[in-house]
């Protein structure tokens, strides 16, 4: 008989097979959330132009995103937990696509702005409960693997946005490109579902989780402190909420309108942006894992900065995209370091710090698009797009919130079936 000690040492250096097929299960469904959305994405210049939208008007639409989040996204938690992460997870997805279809066919901008919120709202939920169940794989692995998952979301979005941008170059219609699309990536959904960890969210998941440990412990301490910490996370989350928008939202515009790209290569912005994020979240786990995230975090808003302030400062196609490649590189790993830690924070109900933080992120959606909008109609849309370095700035400065260095606790067991 195996001495239980070695036993425990040998689980905690390779997961069983479960905690494997989770953590596969769990990539796809964050590759299906990332492919399903980007598919619309190049199709924008072509739904604004049809619909002879302002920059305004567009911003506005697109706003119905994170608007429709805003509405729905503080019922994941309930929803969670009375039916589980998995389940919540899947069905989400495909409501998710069918906003999608709808505001690909949308005849006006009301339509057009129903089914993005649609899609929002979903998406919302989607997005807290593949992440409460990615943080339940990644207990069991004793090690950080969060920033892996969102590496798979852009290999689903930069495979989302080729799809788009080469149905938009030839012509597809929109409504027969998007329902292929809905039925192909809810399929996946579909298929990861057999595969995730069984039974109802653990009640306490900070008794089993890999532990965070911030240089200001002070801060989460005491009635106000655990939320003065949640509001840094909140901006933090938020701020690479914005880069992201900005290059779902307006890189194809920019690129098309501003600087007389092809359609192909208008799409581009965005797929360098989701490929550079790629990489920086598959080298993300071993850097927070080395560094914490709080060097990682603040290397990344530096990096933001300096990347699309000198690609806005000296406009160019190719400058242009390497400025949102590295504003993608540079936000990586924000939203996961955000999460994980709010889902950490003392002094909170299990996945009440996460959903909050998942909530709230959505500000950094809902203003942007108007925002850069209206600031596109004012002047340039180059102007609007100085919001992006502005975020990066704002990632220096609250970064000191996050952790310096991670250190591991024990797991508990998993089961297998849904």
């Amino acid at each position: 008989m195996t001495p239980p000690a070695r036993s425990a040492e040998r689980t905690a250096d390779r997961p069983d097979v479960a905690v494997r097929r989770a953590r596969f299960a769990v990539a796809m469904l964050f590759f299906t959330n990332g492919a399903l959305f980007a598919n619309l994405i190049p199709r924008y210049p072509g739904i604004k132009s049809e619909l002879g939208l302002s920059n305004a008007e567009f911003g506005f639409a697109v706003a119905a995103f994170p608007l429709g989040a805003l509405i729905a996204g503080l019922a994941a938690g309930m929803l969670i937990r009375r039916f589980r992460s998995s389940r919540v997870a899947v069905v989400s997805t495909m409501l998710t696509a069918v906003g999608l279809i709808l505001a690909g066919i949308a005849p006006s901008w009301a339509a057009l702005a129903a089914g993005i919120f649609l899609a929002g709202a979903m998406d919302s939920i989607t997005d807290v409960a593949q992440n409460s169940h990615g943080l339940r794989v990644q207990r069991l692995y004793k090690r950080s693997i969060l920033n892996s998952f969102h590496a798979v979301w852009s290999i689903g979005a930069v495979t989302g946005g080729l799809l788009g941008a080469a149905a938009a170059q030839l012509d597809v219609p929109r409504g027969q490109h998007l329902i292929v699309s809905a039925v192909t990536f809810s399929l996946f959904a579909l298929y990861s579902y057999r595969f995730l960890l069984a039974g109802p969210e653990p009640l306490e998941p900070e008794a089993t989780a890999p532990q965070q440990h911030a240089a200001t412990p002070t801060l989460s301490r005491g009635r106000w402190g655990k939320w003065l910490v949640l509001g840094a996370l909140v901006v933090i989350a938020a701020s690479g909420a914005v880069v992201e928008d900005a290059g779902a939202s307006w890189s194809a515009i920019y690129l098309s309108d501003a600087l007389s790209a092809s359609a192909l290569v208008a799409g581009l912005g965005f797929i360098a942006l989701q490929g550079m994020q790629f990489i920086g979240r598959l080298l993300g786990d071993g850097l927070v894992d080395r560094f914490g995230q709080r060097a990682v975090a603040r290397t990344g808003g530096a990096i933001v900065f300096l990347g699309m302030g000198t690609a806005l400062a000296f406009p160019s196609i190719p400058g242009t995209i390497v400025g949102f490649g590295l504003a993608g590189f540079g936000v990586a790993t924000l939203i996961p370091a955000a999460m994980h830690a709010a889902d950490e924070l003392p002094g909170f109900r299990a996945g009440t710090g996460l959903t909050i933080v998942a909530w709230l992120l959505r500000l950094g959606f809902l203003f942007s698009p108007p925002i850069i909008g209206a600031i596109a109609d004012l002047s340039q849309l180059r102007y609007g797009l100085l919001l992006v370095p502005l975020a990066g700035l704002l990632v220096v400065f609250f970064a000191p919130v996050l952790a310096t260095r991670v250190r591991g606790r024990t797991a508990a067991a998993a089961t297998t079936a849904p």
